[in-house]
């Protein structure tokens, strides 16, 4: 399958953004969490510095509810496309225990949002580029291409700058950093039409298999992890062929019944979708930009 016109245009410019951004930054990291769409922005980081090593470390925030098959997908890809691997956690949330289960805003804050203005401080990270697309949802779409975050990582969107004819902006005053998002005008269909095109391996929860689920307010939650699995009024999983369209922490990220099972049946199906891909993430029920304004993706 050869790449559209459009999907051309869309590679050439996320290239170049990756070009221009690793060439102004001092110090740069790309944001992995293993799932599609960083996956996809990955793999153009690869095509960007072809044939040298990509020169950009990966940074996964582990929740420390991940899918186990999302890490094993992840330190296999870091390792196959040469990549250093950057892992980083909370470890004070981890000692207080926080849980999705339990805590709810409170551990997305803590194990997502505090635990990558750590990772960033730790690292001295000034472009930080990202996977987020403007369609996934509303907040996204207020976001500059290079996005400007106050020191302390906060996001104003009255504050950011002018991209006319794509010129892009890289100064930094002190104490300021940058998140990059070179896939920004990416829509869904087109992120599965270019996988499809370049043929390129995501993580397994994507494609359809039979999983064990139990269905929680209209959501299919896989059980990921029996040991660690919360059960309520005598739950018990049932087996049911199910894929994701959007992954986050196992317990509150929702898969979808499916047979889609290939890069091109997944392409077909998002097509005829009428739903947002991030419809399944239960932890989505707060404001999504609130928790930007406060350092978050």
């Amino acid at each position: 399958m050869t790449l559209s016109r459009r999907l051309l245009e869309l590679e050439s410019e996320a290239i170049h953004i990756i070009r221009d951004g690793v060439a102004e930054a001092e110090n740069p990291v790309v944001l992995f969490s293993a799932g599609k769409d960083s996956t996809v922005l990955a793999h153009l980081v690869v095509r960007a510095f072809w044939p040298a090593p990509p020169p950009v470390p990966l940074l996964h925030i582990d929740s420390t509810w991940e899918f186990g098959e999302l890490l094993a997908f992840r330190d296999r890809f870091a390792s196959e496309h040469g990549f250093e691997l950057i892992v980083h956690h909370n470890r004070d949330g981890l000692a207080k225990g926080l849980n999705p289960f339990d805590h709810g805003d409170v551990y997305t804050t803590m194990m997502r949002t505090e635990a990558l203005k750590q990772a960033l401080d730790d690292g001295r990270y000034d472009v930080i580029f990202g996977g987020a697309r403007r369609d996934e949802e509303a907040s996204r779409a207020k976001e500059r291409i290079v996005s400007v975050r106050s020191e302390g990582h906060g996001w104003e969107p009255r504050n950011q700058r002018p991209e006319l004819w794509s010129i892009f902006n890289w100064k930094l005053r002190p104490g300021e950093t940058i998140r990059a998002f070179p896939i920004s005008n990416w829509t869904e269909e087109d992120l599965w039409t270019y996988i499809t095109a370049r043929n390129i391996e995501l993580a397994p929860l994507y494609y359809a298999a039979d999983r064990a689920v139990v269905e929680r307010d209209g959501a299919l939650i896989v059980v990921d992890d029996d040991a660690r699995m919360r059960w309520y009024g005598g739950e018990k999983p049932r087996s049911e062929t199910v894929r994701f369209r959007s992954l986050g922490c196992w317990p509150v990220t929702g898969a979808i019944a499916s047979k889609a099972k290939t890069n091109a049946e997944i392409a077909y199906e998002t097509l005829r979708a009428s739903v947002s891909e991030r419809r399944g993430r239960v932890s989505d029920s707060g404001s999504l930009e609130a928790q930007k304004r406060n350092g978050y993706f």
